[in-house]
């Protein structure tokens, strides 16, 4: 099982508790995408508690490998993205996910949008 975290939003106004905890996952910048395989509990806490800033989910083989065709660099699982194109909804509402934010379902589609 494969979980891609890409990071949605920027650095500016976010509390240092964050950033840190963004900094440790390896996402610094906007549109960065990190592929974790088989996860422990505590990479999967660390992605939970920065949910409303990042976009995850489980990806396919095939699509680990466009992407690692298209933007991987020397075997690493770091990866830097397009903005999607067709555009982004990057927002919740109310509690109910309306956008990309948190934990995607379609986070094949969203890959394939930003390669």
């Amino acid at each position: 099982m494969k979980i891609a975290v890409i990071r949605i939003s920027g650095q500016v106004g976010l509390r240092k508790a964050v950033v840190e905890t963004l900094h440790r996952l390896r996402i610094r910048r906007k549109y960065a995408c990190v592929v974790f395989e088989d996860s422990d509990k505590n990479t999967f806490d660390m992605v939970e508690s920065v949910r409303d800033f990042v976009s995850y989910g489980e990806i396919n083989d095939e699509t680990f490998k466009k992407l690692n065709e298209a933007r991987g660099k020397e075997g690493k699982k770091f990866f830097r993205l397009h903005p999607p194109r067709g555009g982004i909804d990057a927002k919740k509402h109310f509690g109910v996910q309306k956008g990309v934010l948190g934990k995607n379902t379609e986070m094949d589609k969203l890959l394939g949008r930003m390669l």
